[in-house]
């Protein structure tokens, strides 16, 4: 990209890139890891092969994980269809069937979840099928092969093509039918229904409405916005999908200015306290110091999160603007990025957003011919859980053992080489050009009013369709556990939500239509955390769950305070006890004590919040406990034998 002055980037359109027809496969960690790479050359070589002028292009994760390999294409009539599951084969359907001949792929579709529900003047050329009560798919094929029989004696056979889905982003609503382009779709449709919807939908452009599906998606990709839209290589795709507008918006402000928006917006910080993110900027603001530093915290380490690594893979260039809003604000020149090195697509793209933002007049000294100046580097961190906090973070990046200080003075008076610093996460700063391009306004209206805008959770565990989601604060468990990701593992009742990883609680059952804020979720004795979701089914331990988050926790505490060092040890050697049916109801009295304690005077957040599962499991699981204390070892082994699915042996 040439070189950008303010004046001439602010004209830049913000039209979606490329705008033509292309082929985008999801070359995020996972679509890597499930053969993405090899789908993407065999495309590339099957474009080239039929001789197709379009592009076929890398991009971030589209959404969709739990059908990685994923594919999206988009034609000329501007139709985008998104395929999970692909293989060689199925890369090679796509150019056969798809672009050459206008078919569908059946059992590789994954159905948009925007619904218009407005058939509007378009034409339906092809109708998804799914049933979503059951696993198999022989009602799935029964319908399809229904619709089909129904189209002969209508005479649109060869007009309308039936697919059979690969997922509808709808579960429980028995078959659901899709129309495209429209997006009307049908739910619990039975046999009789089908006459209908093919003599008033396809034929009369009319919507069926008793059996219109109106339940709203609860989803709304804020910082996700750009994933699976830009390739994460490509500055010019970012700015033409409206990147660096936020900055350029800043740029032709204050600083001051900056900083309102953010207060007005009302976003806290999305590493797991909640901190007001203006707040963190003015205090380093006010401060009067000859240099100022700003820090994108990557060094994301919750098991089973990949919040920050998805954003970090599919959109670098919105972190890094977010990066350089920050330092605006608060009078930085200098950036830095601390990556876990486990992340090396995130460091490799974020790399190479830097350098091309540097070429761009983007980054460097005198930005987009303004007087501010700011440059970035980036830092890989060793893997450590510690270094999520903020003081541990600044020791590491300068090349001492990252372990945390005492505080105050806090990283804003006094951080990076005693220099003020602010300090936020992936998901926190790739958030803040939105707010700058489109408004606080805008922002503040999405969530609840003490928790505002959209959080990203990372789901996993004993659901049906783990995934990276975005939702409204005050969207409720109930609602991402079953309407996003589709309910539980074959259909087991649900037991309880750990959130917020090792320094998170377990929510029960009997609470998941609690939305899902910061306060709420305190009160019930969790935390948001930076995003992390393990879902448990009724087969699910409390008593092991509790004992693996404390053992991560005594692991990867730095050992600085007594407190941590010595209180983790000593509630994991009694949580032992317990499992193996050797305690006395006299240790659940020495655990809770010893969990106060920690929380109390522990140095920093890692000591402070250890105890939160097992006093969330002692909350609302105390009985599991006692079954073990009470049914002694023989209970203990009985109960390891029935969760590894094996039959208790007879005495001979």
């Amino acid at each position: 990209m040439e070189t950008l002055t303010l004046d001439t980037f602010v004209t830049k359109s913000k039209s979606d890139s490329p705008s033509g027809p292309y082929i985008k496969v999801g070359m995020d960690t996972g679509g890597i890891a499930a053969g993405a790479a090899r789908v993407l050359e065999v495309l590339q070589e099957e474009v080239k092969l039929a001789g197709l002028d379009l592009p076929v292009l890398p991009t971030g994760s589209l959404g969709y994980s739990f059908v990685d390999p994923l594919v999206e294409v988009k034609t000329e009539s501007g139709l985008r269809t998104v395929y999970g599951k692909i293989d060689e084969e199925s890369a090679k359907q796509i150019i056969s069937d798809h672009l050459k001949e206008g078919k569908l792929l059946d059992d590789h579709v994954v159905a948009s979840r925007k619904r218009t529900n407005d058939l509007g003047d378009t034409q339906t050329f092809a109708i998804l099928v799914k049933d979503t009560s059951c696993d198999g798919g022989d009602k799935t094929q029964f319908f399809q092969a229904s619709f089909e029989e129904d189209f002969r004696h209508e005479g649109l056979t060869g007009k309308v093509q039936v697919v059979r889905a690969l997922d509808m982003g709808i579960y429980g609503e028995g078959l659901v039918v899709k129309l495209l382009p429209s997006g009307v779709t049908y739910a619990n449709i039975l046999t009789r229904d089908i006459a209908q919807i093919v003599d008033q939908s396809l034929k009369g452009d009319k919507v069926v409405d008793h059996r219109v599906y109106a339940k709203n998606d609860p989803q709304n990709r804020v910082v996700l916005r750009n994933c699976g839209r830009v390739n994460p290589e490509s500055l010019e795709d970012y700015v033409a999908a409206g990147g660096y507008q936020g900055l350029a918006k800043a740029l032709k402000a204050s600083p001051e200015e900056t900083i309102s928006t953010m207060k007005d917006s009302g976003l806290r910080g999305r590493g797991g306290a909640g901190f007001p993110t203006w707040l963190k900027w003015k205090l380093t603001s006010d401060v009067e110091a000859d240099q100022k530093y700003v820090i994108c915290n990557g060094d994301e380490g919750d098991p089973g999160a990949f919040m920050d690594r998805s954003v970090l893979e599919g959109d670098p260039h919105s972190v890094l603007e977010g990066l350089m809003l920050a330092g605006y604000a608060v009078g930085a020149t200098k950036g830095w990025f601390y990556i876990r090195a486990e992340y090396p697509l995130a460091v490799e793209r974020i790399r190479i957003a830097i350098e091309q933002a540097q070429e761009a007049g983007i980054l460097g000294e005198k930005v987009l011919g303004t007087d501010f100046s700011f440059d970035a580097e980036i830092r890989l961190g060793a893997g450590a859980f510690v270094c999520g906090e903020e003081t541990a973070l600044i020791a590491s990046i300068e090349g001492m053992r990252g372990s945390p200080e005492p505080r105050p003075p806090y990283p804003s008076v006094k951080g990076l080489w005693d220099k003020p610093t602010s300090i936020n996460n992936v998901e926190t700063l790739a958030a803040v050009p939105a707010i700058m391009a489109k408004g606080a306004r805008w922002y503040s209206s999405i969530g609840t009013e003490k928790s505002k805008g959209t959080k990203v959770f990372a789901v996993t565990g004993k659901v049906k369709y783990p995934q990276l989601v975005e939702v409204p604060m005050g969207t409720s468990l109930q609602q991402i556990v079953f309407d996003v990701c589709g309910g539980v593992l074959d259909d087991i009742p649900i037991k309880g939500v750990q959130t917020g990883g090792p320094s998170g609680g377990v929510i029960p059952e009997q609470h998941l239509n609690t939305p899902v804020t910061y306060e709420t979720l305190q009160e019930l004795g969790s935390i948001m955390g930076s995003g992390g979701m393990l879902i448990m089914d009724e087969h699910d331990c409390m008593v092991d769950v509790a004992k693996f988050y404390l053992k991560f926790c005594v692991d990867e505490s730095c050992g600085k305070c007594a407190p941590c060092r010595i209180g983790g040890y000593q509630m994991l050697q009694l949580l032992e006890l317990i499992s193996s049916g050797k305690a006395s109801l006299e240790d659940l009295s020495h655990i809770e004590r010893i969990c106060n304690a920690m929380k109390k005077a522990s140095l920093c957040g890692l000591g402070q919040t250890a105890p939160n599962p097992v006093l969330s499991t002692l909350r609302y699981f105390k009985n599991e406990y006692i079954a073990y204390i009470e049914g002694g070892p023989r209970y203990a082994r009985q109960r390891k034998r029935e969760l590894a699915g094996k039959p208790e042996r007879k005495a001979s």
